[in-house]
């Protein structure tokens, strides 16, 4: 497979997330879906609907959501729809929570590691692409966010969540804690989960990952650490698995000295598995050529 490109930006602001996304020179017709991050209720670090306007009014696109399944303020649509709101999303957007009512939309995954069916939100099937604006920063059980999360929890239903966090063993959110499975399996699961998304959408999808507010903490959290280092700019690929590695390469090659804590973080969590698994299941490649745009 040849090298997929990624173009980067060290200039972080909402016009240079449109001048990169244009230098893709990739139309997404049809219905946009957004999928961004839309922050728990106290977490400081995610991006806020501002940050986003331009980029989302130049592809006309829909915010997408899901519903989580753990313990906080969107784990069920009343209180989900309620903290969007609070948070700024629906001054400027129209907002979809695609798990919001009705049966999942099941995606199958014949070549899964361990994962063999993904459940997203229904609403998918409203949309004729995608474009996925991931905030890249660490996780408390990933190791790390960014593109290839985002398809697969981000895009997975409530019940999704908990069938990827549970290696396909369970999807009641109130029995997902029981028995957690063997870490690789959870990322391998995330990897399986990401790629039936790319697939649902084909060439219809592109992707943005976006290095500030860099915590090892997740939006996800309403308590998260301060950002442990400094910002380093945009990227921007048709392939998430090459961005997800371009974005782990410039943390590990920076010269900022928090960049030990975010790693620690990623490593104890084997967080690069899940681009190892990704890379063998063959929707992208880790191999990629970083074009600078500034």
């Amino acid at each position: 497979m040849e090298k997929s490109k990624v173009y980067f930006t060290k200039e972080i602001t909402p016009e240079s997330v449109v001048k990169i996304f244009e230098k893709l020179e990739k139309d997404l017709p049809g219905k946009v879906a957004v999928k961004v991050h839309s922050g728990e209720e106290g977490n400081q670090n995610y991006l806020r609907p501002e940050f986003m306007r331009a980029i989302v009014e130049k592809v006309n696109g829909t915010i997408v959501e899901c519903n989580t399944a753990y313990e906080g303020e969107r784990n069920n649509t009343e209180k989900h729809k309620k903290l969007i709101e609070n948070h700024g999303w629906t001054k400027y957007f129209n907002v979809d929570i695609m798990d919001a009512e009705g049966n999942d939309v099941v995606l199958s995954i014949p070549n899964g590691k361990v994962i063999k069916e993904n459940y997203v939100g229904k609403n998918i099937a409203n949309y004729d692409s995608m474009l996925v604006i991931s905030h890249f920063k660490g996780h408390p059980m990933g190791g790390y966010g960014g593109a290839l999360k985002q398809l697969s929890i981000g895009c997975a239903s409530s019940e999704g969540k908990t069938w990827i966090h549970s290696a396909g063993r369970e999807k009641d959110q109130t029995k997902l804690w029981d028995d957690l499975p063997e870490q690789d399996k959870f990322l391998e699961s995330m990897a399986d989960s990401a790629s039936s998304v790319v697939e649902y959408f084909k060439n219809k999808i592109a992707f943005i990952n976006i290095m500030c507010n860099m915590s090892v903490d997740c939006d996800c959290c309403a308590v998260a650490e301060d950002p442990c280092m400094k910002d380093i700019g945009i990227l921007a690929s048709l392939d998430p698995i090459a961005i997800d590695q371009a974005c782990i390469d410039l943390v590990k090659n920076s010269n900022d000295e928090g960049k030990e804590h975010l790693l620690e973080r990623i490593n104890s969590r084997n967080g690069t598995h899940t681009i190892d698994a990704a890379a063998e299941l063959g929707f992208g490649t880790k191999e990629y050529e970083l074009i600078n745009i500034d």
